[in-house]
């Protein structure tokens, strides 16, 4: 059996993939769900699996579009967190978006307090600051959450406004 680190690069694959080799397909399919199941399960929790699968499907319907292949993984990006929110909201999920990975290494005291915090604020307000810490601008939210900039503006000014309230009750 083939490992994910024994696979060749995404970006040596892609054009066969697009050409329509089904093997180079797999292979890159392969490579990138690790990371398309990452952003899944930190947006739709328990139906991480189901927006996994959705977002790999429509990687795979959508391949033929991507003209830049060192877009790849922003590209994927962008699919996967559309369709994670596609299935939160058919699946009625309450707790979108409630917990933020960390770039960089955090204390774990740290990290509870941010879900704590986090969980607390409206659905809308987490979906805006998780995206925004997966690296998406105000224009590409918009996109992803099907809303006017200004909107999607709005709501994150508000919720890093809120965020803050909620992390430091005693500066309120």
């Amino acid at each position: 059996m083939t490992t994910v680190s024994e696979l060749p690069s995404p970006l040596t694959l892609l054009p066969r993939a697009q050409a329509g080799d089904e093997h180079a397909m797999n292979h890159l399919l392969t490579g990138i769900t690790p990371y398309v199941a990452r952003i899944c399960r930190s947006i739709t929790h328990d139906d991480g699996a189901d927006a996994t699968q959705e977002a790999l499907l429509a990687v795979y319907r959508g391949l033929g579009s991507l003209r830049e292949p060192a877009a790849f993984y922003g590209w994927v990006r962008s699919v996967t967190v559309r369709e994670a929110l596609r299935t939160a909201k058919r699946y009625g999920e309450e707790r979108c978006c409630s917990q933020v990975e960390s770039r960089q290494e955090a204390n774990p005291l740290d990290a509870v307090h941010i879900s704590d915090v986090l969980e607390r604020l409206s659905q809308a307000h987490r979906q805006v600051l998780t995206l925004r810490a997966y690296g998406l601008n105000e224009e590409e939210m918009a996109e992803v959450l099907a809303l006017p900039v200004g909107t999607v503006r709005s709501r994150l000014f508000r919720a890093r406004r809120r965020f803050q309230e909620a992390w430091q009750p005693s500066a309120a």
